[in-house]
């Protein structure tokens, strides 16, 4: 008899396991969480010291404990330089430099809360994510401080530069800050499991961003599902993993080219190298044929992804000649991939299977997981459900719906949030008791293989990037002589939707004029890639909300004009 992926978690989350699960509460909700798992982030870094290699980033290497010792200066410094305490908030705003990494272990190492600032805001979105948290002590790259410009004298905050020459007024570089503190021991203030550790922002379908709240134990829970959600491929091989596995021939390596902003890059990537010794290859910026050139040179073997990226990796390792044969596994997430992605992954690489999941910021990025032959049999699946998590579908008066029928989806279990950062009415309107309301429309099969059919919440997804429509509508609106606007999904064969806008004008607009202003106010991927103007008020629905739908089927492609 095959041995199947219930006996195998069964066993590995057994009593006296590996993954033993206990039954206890995380945030007041009932939840199963891993007996063995360490207490905080502090514990994960200190026991993950080791000479191997950690990070490379172009000609920059370090390893675990390079890394460590780094984290031990900075977080040296800002207990004792910038009184930072526990549950203070220190902000992250840069690419992925290594700096990043040591920044983020130093801040949750001393029980402040890292608040992961998405780095492709302009000033006010920067602003106000800087406001809203009541961050103490920010970190930042030379491009957010060029963009703190417009609004540095109004904000009170201690900024640490990194790999910038241009500094704003009472800046201070952080290698100038380090030079003065020789090598230390991690400061005595040891987080809780309970403790917060993490503010993530995330746009939803109303107003700014909502930060996303995360305790020690939701982000390790999730790391410890992950190890366990690997049982999910033995299922096909059908016998119990070997009590020995293989010596790898390299060290295991992934590759880094999502922002470490994003619970993808920052939990599903970087925080998992701990617990296996895996490299971590940093790419400045995202670029195919580089990305094939780093997995020959690096040996890397996991490579995760939105659809736009895998899809580009596809198409690099048709046209370049690299040694692309370290490369097992290329996950997936944030968007569905076209189901010729997921046949075209296995049938390019010579050892490499495609993989995905479904997972949120407000579930610290597990949810479901599936991959190899069970993708490309189910390519539109997103797997079924992690060991610590529940999900649940359910119809308009909340009831729960049987297996086949479609309805929201909803989640509880240990990785999920707390909830918002200073949003009590975000938080009344998300939760359902202790069940999270995702505004994915959803049905689950009888063999729990999730399927997301849909979203209800107002959103675009961009190449996994989550745009709230309502805040680009308010930023159109805000333009002289727009009277309306809707904003909305258009499909795209690259980021699998774009950004579209119907906009209603009482005067001629300069499209180009528009376009300057936007970027102004916000981010660049959230600009209208396609604008429909119209000097008629839009279509509205009964109960007075835009017609959407309407707008988006009938704007005529001669009204479309692509940037």
């Amino acid at each position: 008899m095959a041995y199947t992926r219930v006996q195998a978690i069964a066993d590995a989350t057994a009593p006296g396991q590996p993954f033993e699960l206990i039954e206890a509460e995380v945030w007041g909700r009932p939840c199963k969480i891993f007996k063995n798992a360490p207490h905080s982030l502090r514990e994960l870094f200190e026991e993950s010291r080791s000479g191997a290699t950690f990070l490379v980033y172009e000609d920059e290497r370090y390893s675990f404990e390079e890394i460590y010792q780094y984290s031990c200066r900075i977080a040296h410094l800002l207990v004792h330089e910038y009184g930072v305490e526990k549950g203070d908030r220190v902000a992250i705003s840069m690419r992925n430099f290594p700096e990043w990494v040591m920044a983020f272990n130093a801040i949750t190492s001393i029980g402040a809360i890292a608040v992961a600032m998405n780095a492709l805001w302009q000033a006010e979105e920067m602003e106000f994510g800087l406001t809203d948290s009541g961050a103490k002590v920010l970190f930042a790259d030379q491009e957010r401080i060029d963009r703190m410009q417009p609004f540095w004298g109004d904000l009170e905050i201690n900024v640490l530069t990194v790999k910038a020459d241009r500094l704003l007024p009472g800046m201070t570089t952080l290698d100038a800050a380090l030079s003065a503190i020789p090598a230390c021991a991690m400061p005595d203030i040891h987080p809780d499991p309970d403790d917060r550790a993490t503010i993530m922002y995330t746009s939803g379908s109303t107003g700014h961003p909502k930060g996303a709240i995360s305790n020690h134990r939701n982000i390790l829970s999730a790391l410890f599902s992950w190890s366990v959600n690997i049982l999910d491929f033995m299922e096909h091989e059908g016998v119990p993993p070997e009590i020995t596995p293989p010596i790898p021939e390299h060290q295991p390596a992934t590759l880094l080219a999502v922002p470490l902003f994003h619970v993808t890059g920052s939990h599903a990537v970087m925080l998992q190298c701990y617990q296996i010794q895996r490299k971590m290859v940093s790419m400045h910026k995202w670029n195919p044929m580089e990305a094939a050139a780093l997995i020959e040179a690096e040996h890397i073997n996991s490579f995760v992804g939105p659809a736009t990226m895998t899809g580009d990796l596809v198409e690099a390792a048709k046209e370049t000649d690299r040694d692309l044969s370290s490369l097992e596994r290329v996950g997936g997430g944030g968007a569905p991939r076209a189901p010729e992605q997921v046949r075209s992954i296995a049938a390019t690489f010579e050892n490499a299977m495609p993989g995905t999941g479904w997972g949120m910021t407000e579930t610290n990025a597990i949810g479901t997981g599936i991959g190899g032959e069970d993708y490309l049999n189910r390519p539109a699946s997103s797997g079924r459900c992690a060991s610590v998590l529940r999900l649940r579908v359910v119809d308009e008066d909340g009831n729960e719906l049987p297996a086949g029928e479609r309805g929201e989806l909803q989640v509880t279990g240990t990785s999920l949030i707390e909830g918002y950062w200073n949003r009590p009415e975000a938080n009344a309107e998300a939760f359902d008791g202790n069940w999270f309301k995702t505004g994915d429309v959803a049905y689950i099969d009888e063999e729990g293989y999730l399927f997301i059919v849909g979203r209800i919440k107002d959103l675009v997804i961009r190449g996994g990037e989550n745009i709230g429509c309502a805040e680009v509508e308010a930023a159109l609106l805000a333009y002289d002589h727009v009277i309306e606007a809707s904003v909305y999904a258009v499909p795209d064969g690259r980021y699998g939707e774009e950004v579209g806008a119907s906009i209603y004008y009482t005067q001629a607009i300069d499209e180009d004029h528009l376009r300057e202003f936007l970027l102004q106010h916000i981010a660049k991927f959230k600009v209208p890639r396609y604008m429909a103007f119209t000097d008629q008020p839009l279509p509205r629905i009964a109960s007075g909300k835009m017609n959407k739908r309407q707008l988006r089927d009938e704007a005529p492609d001669r009204f479309l004009s692509p940037q």
